[in-house]
């Protein structure tokens, strides 16, 4: 077994542009940093045999990245119809009004904001485009507006932020909520084990090829985070940095500010719930 087998989803290991399954292609956008892991994976997703191709995430306002991401569906006989984003976030979206200039598409989303053209995104939305067929999936969380993509030829899901490909994810407080990123979760898993996904594809990190072991993972250690909180929270500590000191003490203080948001978005819950 290898090292990347043996870590929570079966990571692939290397981030790198090119071929992910049989329909969808990553172009790592230059954006790496301790939030973005090795960049922003921008997917064209395509039938093999189809001339039109979708893209979800054009990913930074980086005219040579969206570029990049034109040329590479060009060069594989594609031409890219439509646009779409998984959430708001700069990573993901800044790019996208450039993006739909440079390929004349429109951009499809959730938040109405983000949107170019007369069609958004909705819980149950199938998108059909040259024989391609792509399931809109709610996954608020993350975001409010976060959604994920079933691609359901390949028994994948492309999860933007709502799953990664390393680590976990933040819940971004106020605009995040973690009964609602806790259902999403369990809404991943239903395609799991109902629908057969087995590989994630990923706003940001490598693919994953155990979609199910993936989203367990993060299950649980939402349970022990929270856990984790309710316990600081009983012992005394009130503010959420007190909580992120205690808790999140083996982490890289560069992320401390992040999981303050992910912990303020637990105390609430804990709040919610009645459990503090």
């Amino acid at each position: 077994m290898t090292e990347a087998a043996a870590l929570p989803g079966q990571p692939r290991g290397t981030v790198l542009s090119g071929p992910a399954t049989a329909r969808a292609v990553n172009v790592l956008a230059p954006n790496a940093s301790a939030m973005t892991l090795d960049g922003t994976n921008t997917w064209i997703v395509s039938e093999p045999d189809s001339e039109l191709a979708v893209v979800i995430d054009p990913g930074p306002l980086d005219d040579v990245h969206l570029r990049t991401v034109l040329d590479t569906a060009e060069k594989a006989g594609k031409r890219v119809a439509l646009t779409l984003l998984t959430h708001g976030h700069p990573d993901h979206a800044e790019g996208a009004s450039r993006f739909a200039e440079l390929s004349g598409t429109a951009v499809r989303a959730l938040d109405p904001a983000l949107r170019l053209g007369d069609e958004g995104l909705a819980a149950g939305d199938v998108i059909s485009l040259g024989g391609l067929e792509l399931r809109v999936v709610p996954t608020p969380g993350h975001t409010a507006d976060s959604l994920c993509f079933h691609l359901p030829a390949d028994r994948a899901v492309l999860t933007g932020d709502t799953v990664l490909g390393r680590g976990t994810t933040v819940v971004a407080h106020p605009d995040g909520r973690l009964g609602d990123y806790l259902d999403s979760l369990r809404r991943l898993r239903s395609l799991t084990v109902d629908d057969g996904v087995h590989t994630v594809l990923p706003g940001h990190g490598p693919v994953l090829d155990d979609a199910q072991g993936a989203v367990e993972f993060y299950l649980a250690h939402r349970a022990h985070r929270l856990a984790q909180v309710e316990t600081a929270v009983e012992s005394g500590l009130r503010s959420s940095e007190e909580v992120v000191a205690r808790v999140y003490v083996d982490v890289d203080r560069s992320l401390w500010p992040a999981a303050e948001l992910s912990v303020r978005a637990q105390m609430d819950y804990l709040r919610e719930h009645g459990l503090i």
